[in-house]
Order: C-alpha cells, then structure tokens, then sequence
C-alpha cells in the first residue's frame, strides 16, 4: 500500500510538472511569435543631400566703436555762461558747445596786454639808444627779456581764456548734456558724448590658427541683434601684429559705412570674414546630424535589401510594412556650418536621402515611409542655382 500511494504520488508530480512545462511553452511560443511579428514602419521626414556652392567663413563676435568718437570734458574750472546745443543735435567741427565764465582772465589779460605795450616802447627806446651808444649792451638785453616775458603772459592768458570755450573737435552727433547753464565744472567734468557716424569700426578676435587666411581688404557680414534678417557689409582696415599671449587670438578691425545713422557705437555684432574660397559642399540640414560621443551621424533612406527568407516574406507582405525603404545609420565627417546648414566633407553623397527629425526613435534597419520630402531651401545664401 505505502508503494502505490507513493506511485501515485510520483505520477501527480509528474502530470503536473507536464502541465507547468507546456504552459511555459506557449507563453515562449507566443513571445516568439511577437518578435517574428513584422515591425510597423515608421513615417519620417526625409530630404535630399545636395552638392551645392560654399564660401568658407570665419566666425566671430565684436562690438561696433564710432572711427572718431569721444566723451566731451573741460580742462579748466568754470562757472557755465552759454549753452549752445541740444541733445542728439549734429554739429559742425569747431562749433561752440558751452561757455565757462571768463571775467577775471579777461582782466588779467587786459592788465597783461598793457605791460605788453609798456615794454615794447621801453624796447623800441632802448634798441635807439643802443644805436647811438648811449645805452650799455646789458640794459638792452634786459629790456628785451622784459619785451618777450610780457608777449609770452599775453599768450599764456590768452590759451587759458580759449579754453573757457569748448568747441566741437569734429563733425558728428552730440549725445545727452550733462550740464546746464550756471553749473560750476571742475576740471574734468563730462559733459557730453559726441559721436561721428558716418563710418563705424568693428573689433573682433580670432584664434591665431586662422590668421594666415585673413587679410587687409577682404570683406566682412555683420548681424546685429537690432536689426534681425539684415546683413551689413565692412572690409577689414587691419590686423594686430601681435598675438594675445593669454587668449592666442589676434585683434582684427573692420570698417563700415553708416549714411543713415542706423547702427549705433556698442553695438553688438555677429559677424563673418568672407574668404576668397567657394567650391561645391556636400550640405544638410543640422537637424538632419546627430552628435554624440563615438561621432556624428545621420539615418539614411535606402531601398529594403531583398527577401530572403519565408518570415521576412511575410513581413513584406504585411499592410504595415515600409514601401521597401529602411534606415541606414552612417558616420559622417562635418564642416562649417551656418543657416541652419551643415558641410559634410564624408559620409553621404549628393542625393541620398537623409532623416531631419525624430532620429531619437528611430535604429539602424528600421522600415520607414516618408512622411514628407523635402528639399533644401534654394534661397538659403550661398546656394547654387
């Protein structure tokens, strides 16, 4: 009896040990036939790499300065007598802008004048005498030192009283005054900003590798922040001849014109040194290239490769299969980049179609539709017809 309980027992274990195994082998048979199960293509927005002429450029950053622009200030103390411009007004070179009080020079240089006169008659006397030698070699020098001492405190006052009125030093656009009628200045006092706009200057900096490629005359493009979508022009007047030891950069300066007053000193600029150089480039759109650590790539369309087995025949037939395109992810070499386009120096060749959004989702072999095809915007600058 204890041997064919344990009999049976023994063939429980063993209905039930069958029962868990085929369990376990449909729920693995249906796994399996969820990953035999054909993938759905995924719709991506495609467009077509394009051969097309490039200008190289260099990038920089610089800040716009006046060709002549100055902070106006007094070198003598003085009460303000006369104001004689308004804020913003244009001005003309050596036109008078303040008035200090000049009483007490005007004075002494009355008082000094005087004394002036008196020594040139004792001068004129004493150089008669001299002539008839009635007067000694030493009176006569005497009395000319006394004739140049006294023309020299005229002068002197007279430079001293010039500087009581402060003149326009060249033609340009005075800023906001600082000073108002019976103001007392010091020596030093701002009282305004005057700035000549009619040409502008930019100062910028590049790397010293660069320097070889950048030469006097060659054409500038400036953005500025405060006119989006415009591009001002300027060529290059000088290149620093030293490197900046802490930074390795080399200062450049470019000059522009300025007619209509729009752009304004402080400015800031982005910039691009135009260099002599265009040839045809392998261009993309940067959304197109995706960074990372082991190299930049882009997913590219190409035609499904063909059936080979039964289970890659059914995929195909599949309704949510691909129009026969797949990706393809490849490693590619970059260049300058500007307008929302890329150079690719290796990788892709022109026309080849490459993904420009959702490459997060998306795998090396993935089937794919287009969504949209696109092409590149032939308005973009620098785009060959």
């Amino acid at each position: 009896m204890l041997r064919r309980r344990m009999l049976i027992m023994l063939g429980a274990v063993i209905v039930v040990v069958l029962i868990l195994a085929a369990f376990k082998y449909n729920a693995i048979s249906r796994q399996i036939a969820q990953f035999k199960a054909p993938k759905p293509a995924v719709a991506v927005e495609a467009v077509e790499a394009r051969l097309q002429t490039w200008q190289t450029q260099l990038r920089s950053i610089g800040t716009l300065r006046a060709v002549q622009g100055i902070d106006l200030t007094t070198e003598v103390a003085g009460t303000v007598s006369a104001v004689s411009f308004r804020s913003g007004q244009k001005v003309e070179k050596n036109q008078p802008l303040i008035v200090l009080d000049a009483a007490v020079e005007q004075a002494n240089l009355a008082t000094a004048e005087a004394e002036l006169g008196l020594a040139r008659a004792e001068y004129e006397r004493g150089r008669s005498l001299l002539a008839r030698q009635a007067l000694s070699r030493s009176e006569f020098d005497r009395l000319e030192a006394s004739l140049q001492k006294a023309s020299a405190s005229v002068e002197q006052l007279k430079a001293s009283l010039a500087k009581k009125r402060i003149l326009a030093p060249f033609s340009g656009t005075i800023g906001l005054r600082q000073v108002d009628l019976g103001d007392y200045l010091s020596a030093g006092t701002p009282i305004a900003t005057l700035q000549d706009l009619s040409t502008l200057q930019v100062d910028f900096s590049l790397p010293e590798q660069q320097v070889p490629q950048v030469a006097v005359g060659q054409p500038v493009r400036l953005e500025l922040a405060a006119y989006p979508g415009e591009t001002f022009e300027g060529t290059i007047t000088a290149i620093n001849p030293k490197v900046d030891i802490s930074t390795r950069n080399v200062q450049v300066r470019a000059e522009l014109d300025n007619p209509d007053g729009r752009l304004l000193p402080g400015m800031f600029a982005d910039l691009r040194v135009l260099l002599p150089i265009e040839a045809p480039r392998v261009v993309v759109p940067e959304t197109a290239v995706s960074y990372s650590l082991y190299g930049d790539a882009v997913f590219v369309v190409v035609d499904k490769p063909a059936v080979a087995t039964d289970a890659d025949a059914e995929q195909a037939a599949s309704p949510a299969a691909s129009d026969g395109l797949v990706l393809e992810r490849r490693f590619v070499e970059t260049g300058d980049r500007r307008d929302g386009l890329v150079v690719l120096t290796e990788g892709i060749e022109p026309g080849e179609r490459v993904v420009v959004s959702g490459q997060l989702k998306l795998d090396n072999g993935t089937p794919v539709t287009l969504a949209e095809t696109r092409t590149l915007d032939p308005r973009t600058p620098d785009t060959a017809e």
